[in-house]
């Protein structure tokens, strides 16, 4: 039997966040006898010279990747203040390790750093990935731009999960010539299929039945835009007095949304659902789904939400390479959220329906992606990406 080909993949860490979630659905599908995933995370509790890797809290998906034989390896947060420490624990790491054939970077704002030492360290691929299209606000959002600049030539493959996100992270010229590969975020398409029974099933046991329910899944943070999509479900309130929104999720700014639920008093109404393994089930319960984000690279919820076959609203700042189906409604964010709200009221009774061949069809299902995938890493082609 043929050595087994060990792929790193380098994350912020392994939450229950977009990008994880993907690289989750994909590590299932691997034959992992030929394909190995390990999982390079950053910690605060790398962050002073005694911790160790045991000082990291788990993550949601630590238990799983173990499981699956996966090795979960920790470095510094990067703080650019510490950027020496950093370049240094990143140098010792790949110094250290030579089991990997791939290295692919997620997290975008370090991999000019970590991939071109990984690549001198004797890792025969490195991957850049960019998964999102925007950068928060302030001092953090041009600290990663700057590095982040000239990221197409550091790595030997650049892949992206849109248009919009291949542009944002590797520039226009990057993407004129050719040099970035948009491979869409799949899903396990099979587990979010519409069931009416599941659906009533669900929604009996969450107190929901006869009740009109928008949901969002994503995590607290200003990229989701909270307070808008808080402000959009109590306008909706006014028309529907059975209006319940479920947000699934946690995140920095999820207090907040709680005491903005407090203060315009619709605290009965919202549900905080917090993370939950089986997201799958939650989409079934809802009647619509709500997306009003400042920016995404191309958002997996909105392709699960799809393949339940829900009514979307999203704000236009989204790609529309995130249109598998006719489901889904782009609108300004600039807008009043009283307009977000008829248009949502006004299409309460669509008819809902299974999507699932609709999702294979449009490359959405991650079984399909999964054997292309396999072909990159076995043998660096990436054709049928």
């Amino acid at each position: 039997m043929s050595k087994t080909i060990r792929v790193l993949h380098v994350l912020g860490g392994v939450g229950l966040g977009g990008a994880e979630s993907r690289i989750m659905d994909l590590y299932r599908q691997m034959n992992r006898e030929e394909i190995q995933f390990d999982f390079l995370v950053h910690s605060e509790a790398m962050n002073c010279g005694h911790s160790k890797d045991t000082d990291r809290k788990p993550e949601f998906y630590d238990e799983e990747i173990t499981r699956l034989g996966g090795h979960i390896y920790v470095l510094p947060k990067f703080k650019v203040y510490n950027y020496p420490v950093y370049r240094r624990a990143v140098r010792n790491f790949f110094r250290e390790h030579h089991e990997f054939q791939v290295v692919q970077g997620h997290m975008t704002s370090t991999a000019g750093i970590y991939l071109p030492i990984a690549k001198k360290c004797g890792v025969p691929v490195t991957v850049a990935h960019s998964r999102n299209a925007g950068v928060v606000k302030g001092a953090k959002g041009i600290a990663t731009k700057f590095f982040r600049r000239n990221l197409a030539d550091k790595a030997d493959h650049c892949f992206a999960c849109s248009e919009l996100a291949g542009e944002d992270v590797f520039g226009s010229e990057a993407m004129r010539q050719g040099r970035v590969k948009i491979i869409h975020n799949a899903i396990d398409a099979g587990r979010f299929t519409y069931c009416a029974d599941k659906r009533a099933k669900v929604r009996e046991r969450l107190g929901l039945t006869g009740k009109f329910v928008l949901g969002h899944v994503g995590r607290f943070n200003y990229q989701k835009n909270h307070p808008y999509l808080i402000d959009v479900f109590s306008k909706v309130c006014k028309t529907r007095k059975d209006a319940v929104l479920l947000l699934l999720g946690e995140g920095p700014d999820m207090e907040a949304a709680k005491a903005k639920c407090r203060h315009i008093g619709i605290e009965e109404q919202v549900r905080f659902m917090g993370n939950q393994k089986q997201a799958e089930d939650y989409y079934q319960a809802m009647d619509i789904f709500l997306l009003p984000s400042f920016f995404e690279g191309l958002p997996g919820v909105l392709v699960e939400a799809q393949a339940s076959g829900l009514k979307c609203f999203v704000s236009d700042t989204i790609t529309r390479e995130a249109e598998a189906t006719d489901l889904v409604a782009y609108l300004s964010i600039d807008l009043p959220a009283a307009e977000w709200a008829e248009k949502i009221c006004e299409a309460a009774d669509y008819e809902r329906r299974d999507t699932y061949q609709t999702m294979r069809a449009a490359g959405f299902d991650v079984e399909t992606q999964a054997e292309g995938y396999s072909l990159f890493y076995q043998k660096g082609d990436d054709s049928r990406l």
